[in-house]
């Protein structure tokens, strides 16, 4: 395969995804793009759990095998599942093997229906943290962006408090950049325009 461009006149691209198709791909039509859908949401909660400790390139390989082997990320099924489905799961090579990401994904999808059967929408919940709209942000270099801030330290307060794991400060600072919650394309990239438009600041 041959390494990708930014279309041209439009600018670089974040210095952060590199060469690798895959990346390129994820960074030019999936990442900062804003993310409103409760079970998409839960989802992407789930994968960047399951990325602590590892480079969410690993993720992004092995994403479709995980999705199967989580049964579409469907919450009324995972939310079901007994020890015979996390002792397949263990046997899968196709996701990160781990009991407590297992175990952390089965709780979330748990939590997740009582919250949507007590009249909560996950999805409003969430963006509530950045006041329902994107932070958009002013950095020229991706290495600027902060790991964490006060809004992901508050959300990983919250999320930990109703029962989910694999959540902390770092990791939701990932998933509010990838959800959209945080527009942290560099303002050299060309894609920083595009997500800030879908925000409606065009």
């Amino acid at each position: 395969m041959t390494d990708s461009h930014a279309p041209e006149g439009l600018g670089g691209r974040c210095g952060w995804c590199g060469t690798d198709p895959l990346y390129v791909a994820y960074h030019d039509t999936e990442w900062g793009v804003p993310e409103r859908d409760p079970r998409a949401l839960w989802e992407k909660l789930v994968l960047d759990g399951f990325q602590a400790g590892l480079a969410w390139i690993t993720i992004l390989r092995k994403r479709e095998g995980i999705r199967d082997a989580f049964d579409g990320f469907d919450p009324e099924i995972v939310a079901r599942y007994g020890e015979a489905d996390i002792q397949r799961l263990l046997n899968d090579p196709r996701i990160i093997r781990s009991r407590a990401k297992i175990n952390a994904a089965i709780r979330g999808a748990q939590i997740w229906l009582q919250m949507r059967d007590d009249g909560e929408d996950f999805s409003a919940w969430l963006w509530s943290f950045v006041g329902g709209e994107p932070i958009q942000t002013p950095y020229a270099d991706y290495r600027q962006s902060p790991t964490q801030t006060e809004q992901s330290v508050a959300m990983a307060k919250a999320l930990k408090k109703r029962g989910f794991n694999f959540c902390g400060p770092v990791i939701v600072y990932a998933f509010m950049q990838a959800v959209g919650m945080v527009n942290d394309h560099q303002t050299t990239c060309f894609r920083h325009a595009q997500v800030r438009a879908m925000a409606g600041h065009g």
